[in-house]
């Protein structure tokens, strides 16, 4: 599988980690023990198209969001995490 980093360009997936899904929103330091215990503990396991947070590790470094379908692997889309929209599903 290839994804095409926004900085590296086309690379293979070997170099990234997958971290999960970039749908939840975080907490504020305001909010109760149960809405931080929700989203650090339940994540709803979601089969087909899903944005996930992935770190370019062995390249640039990047933290990006990848939206991809997980049980076909087809990646529909790539930016850097820091210009993705929090809490947007695909």
């Amino acid at each position: 599988m290839l994804i095409r980093c926004p900085y590296c360009g086309e690379r293979p997936s070997e170099e990234f980690t997958v971290l999960g899904d970039a749908a939840p929103t975080r907490p504020t330091s305001l909010d109760d023990f149960e809405a931080w215990y929700d989203y650090v503990y339940l994540r709803d396991n979601v089969k087909g198209r899903m944005r996930e947070y992935w770190h370019h590790g062995g390249g640039c470094r990047s933290w990006l969001v990848v939206e991809r379908d997980n049980a076909s692997h087809e990646i529909f889309a790539v930016e850097a995490a820091r210009d993705a929209r929090p809490g947007r599903r695909g």
